[in-house]
């Protein structure tokens, strides 16, 4: 019994390792804010009574897609990624995964939600997820190398799901849906600004194009955000007058969005580490909070 209860023992952090390494493959924590965003999109599309059953297939569809793009986007990198500080313990880069292995499972991931989503949802999320994967894998990933311009593209398809929720609760895609399209994609390039910002040196040692890469002072990157916030401050307004939410939404909105664009100047004013990272953080609190507001005041 002793010797038995050893083994056991012996094996638990083998195993724990193994679910972290794939965790850390399909990048649980962003593939989470995708589900998010995908069942916000699904709940303000429908009618009511909300059909959970739908709501369940469609995320967990999304799930399956979003998890396996994000294996491909680590096999296509682990050369880069074994480059930089903040991604080489990844575990392609680092060997406990082999590429052919993160390969197979991306494909295999990806293809189930698509078809996923085609059989039990309808052929307009499934496309749009598609998409989604598509220009993530063909068109971001490769730009990194080639052009500044990969954020504003790879914030593309970080903006498609709630638009794939929208579809697969009414089977088309209106203004209601466009509109969340417009916040999680504006939303998405302060965010990734101060994460490049801040990690500058790590992107060029990899050879990636970042409007951080020779912005040492960070004035470009500081201002960049400006823009973006103050322009997500307008626009995160929409729902509202497209009679998707009650005009109390604009009232939280306003108060977050105002809150933003305040860490984001000061980011300008300081152009410090500690201040890009302040911006970072108030991206990850803005959201959900906003997505929150969207769904208690939707009509």
């Amino acid at each position: 019994m002793k010797t038995a209860a050893l083994e056991n023992a012996n094996l638990a952090p083998s195993r724990n390792s193994v679910v972290a390494d794939l965790a850390e493959l399909v990048k649980a924590r962003l593939t989470l804010l995708v589900l998010l965003t995908t069942a916000v999109g699904f709940y303000l599309a429908s009618e009511s009574p909300i059909n959970y059953g739908a709501l369940f297939h469609v995320v967990f569809g999304t799930a399956a897609a979003a998890a396996g793009a994000a294996a491909l986007n680590q096999w296509w990198e682990r050369r880069a990624d074994a480059l930089m500080r903040r991604t080489r313990t990844r575990p392609i880069p680092a060997g406990r995964m082999p590429p052919l292995q993160a390969l197979v499972l991306g494909i295999v991931l990806s293809v189930f939600g698509v078809a996923y989503l085609a059989i039990v949802c309808n052929a307009l999320s499934s496309a749009l997820t598609a998409i989604t994967i598509a220009i993530y894998i063909f068109a971001y990933t490769p730009l990194k190398r080639a052009s500044t311009a990969n954020t504003a593209v790879g914030a593309i398809p970080g903006a498609i799901p709630p638009m794939i929720g929208w579809a697969a609760a009414r089977g088309n895609i209106g203004a209601g849906a466009w509109s969340l399209f417009a916040v999680v994609f504006l939303w998405q390039l302060p965010h990734f600004f101060a994460i490049a910002w801040m990690y500058r040196e790590d992107y060029s040692r990899a050879g990636f194009r970042m409007i951080s890469s020779d912005d040492r002072s960070g004035e470009r990157s500081a201002s960049q955000s400006v823009f973006f916030c103050i322009l997500l401050l307008v626009l995160a307004g929409l729902p509202a007058f497209l009679g998707i939410v009650s005009f109390v939404y604009l009232a939280a909105e306003l108060a977050l969005g105002g809150l933003f664009v305040t860490v984001a100047m000061r980011f300008l004013r300081m152009r410090t580490p500690a201040a890009a990272r302040a911006l970072f953080i108030a991206s990850i609190v803005y959201l959900p909070l906003l997505l929150a507001a969207l769904v208690l005041t939707k009509l």
